[in-house]
């Protein structure tokens, strides 16, 4: 979610105005619009609706309240927007305009389902601010079948530990470009332990199958594989950390808009897909517990409440994806019978849409210990839309939670990921924080200074 920034194309369709056809003039756009859906993945039953705020903000993410801009909307895929209001006129129908100007910087729009599984896609484009596009994917999740009939192998952890965690995956490459980093005392040092001395207690490492081909994350360098997974294990053990690792079953990025299946899988059937992803997932474990860096916890996929090794387990194929999951958990408990096991979506304030994953994999009997979420405000909603959730999801399902991750309003989603009610609250990792945490000569920030006190209120 964090790698797509501010979208500058839109997708048009025989719905746009005629003038959004001619070339617009050259201005100088500093704000956009950003579209934040409550749901991205709907039930194509020609009823299901999802609840769209519209709004401008600059780069910040701060929402321009004085914003009053013509925006125009563009849908294609089986749903149809039944209103758009703008909070001081009453909604109005498509068939009228697919266009509302914005108050006090928002409005709000409700696009309805089809009877057809798609994958919807809205546009939302103004004169001069930069343009915004979100995916939604409307399902018929069918009848469920359990992956399992046995007793659960995960879902039972007991987790005491708090975490402050983050993800500097990209920590190789960037030392691999000639990147230091110091101290406060100006002295050279391992990045680790100087997250370790601010009071970091966990790191995060994503890796993907096969990222040096052509097409994969790092092409013919191949970084975030498992060759460099495991030197940077070697180094969290070492600083006295924990382990939590992120498996992305994809060659590259593996977040809600993509789930690419392995190229090495791809011209495989359902089974020996489900077979790869056990067999995979397996050696990954055994190769980081022979050399004595077995991870604490692990997620089977990354953001993936629109499902994972696409097209075979997306989240139209819900028994499919449950079974791909299942397999990952398998993986890991077959050599790390006491690894947590994360379930990752991309969903910090849309509790509607986390509850349909979560209910569905649990009807489905896939086991799992914690429920992690992405916070990107752009995407996820307000603070206090991840405050509901977090809450609404530990009570509901009575399992641990955690903001996965998150890079701004670093103080609020703090409190927030370590006071969910229950004794569920876990903690949080932030993404990939490096260049917030150090400037360019590799001097600690301000920013990393912020994390000794919520260490010391939550940890220590």
């Amino acid at each position: 979610m964090k790698r797509r920034l501010f979208l500058t194309t839109a997708i048009l369709s025989g719905l746009a105005f005629f003038a959004l056809a001619q070339s617009p003039p050259r201005v100088r756009r500093t704000q956009t619009v950003v579209i934040t859906p409550y749901k991205t993945t709907i039930i194509a039953d020609g009823k299901d609706v999802a609840n769209i705020t519209i709004s401008v903000q600059d780069r910040q993410g701060n929402v321009i309240s004085n914003a009053a801009n013509l925006i125009r909307f563009t849908v294609t895929g089986d749903a149809k927007i039944i209103s758009i209001g703008n909070g001081i006129d009453a909604p109005h129908k498509p068939d009228t305009a697919l266009q509302e100007n914005v108050y006090q910087g928002e409005l709000k729009l409700v696009l309805q389902a089809g009877r057809t599984r798609s994958i919807i896609k809205l546009s939302a484009t103004s004169d001069t601010l930069y343009a915004a596009a979100s995916e939604i994917h409307s399902v018929q999740p069918g009848i469920a079948h359990p992956v399992t009939s046995g007793p659960p192998i995960a879902g039972t952890a007991k987790i005491t530990d708090k975490v402050i965690g983050a993800d500097i995956s990209f920590l190789p490459q960037n030392e691999d470009r000639g990147m230091k980093y110091y101290d406060e005392n100006g002295q050279q040092a391992d990045a680790l332990k100087i997250l370790k001395d601010h009071g970091f207690n966990y790191i995060r490492l994503r890796v993907f199958d096969h990222p040096d081909i052509a097409k994969g994350y790092s092409p013919k360098r191949g970084f975030c594989d498992l060759a460099h997974t495991m030197q940077m294990a070697k180094r969290i053990k070492a600083a006295g950390m924990k382990f939590l690792l992120d498996i992305h079953y994809s060659d590259t990025w593996a977040d809600p808009q993509r789930q690419n299946i392995p190229e090495a899988w791809s011209t495989l059937d359902f089974n020996t897909i489900k077979d790869s992803v056990f067999t995979y997932t397996k050696g990954v474990m055994q190769a980081l517990k022979d050399q004595g860096t077995e991870p604490d916890m692990v997620q089977v996929g990354n953001e993936i409440n629109h499902g994972m090794i696409w097209p075979d387990g997306a989240v139209n194929n819900l028994d499919t994806l449950a079974a791909f999951i299942y397999a990952g958990v398998r993986g890991v408990k077959a050599v790390s019978p006491n690894a947590i096991i994360m379930l990752h979506i991309a969903l910090g304030g849309q509790n509607a849409e986390a509850r349909f994953f979560i209910g569905n994999m649990l009807k489905r009997k896939v086991p799992f210990d914690v429920i992690g979420l992405s916070y990107y405000p752009q995407y996820h909603g307000t603070i206090a839309d991840l405050k509901n959730n977090m809450a609404d999801l530990a009570k509901r399902y009575k399992k641990y939670v955690m903001v996965a991750e998150y890079s701004q309003h670093r103080a609020e989603v703090n409190d927030i990921a370590f006071t969910a009610p229950g004794d569920k609250a876990v903690g949080t990792f932030i993404w990939e924080p490096l260049n917030l945490f150090f400037d360019r000569s590799g001097k600690i920030t301000p920013v990393l200074q912020e994390y000794p006190a919520i260490a010391a209120k939550y940890v220590r």
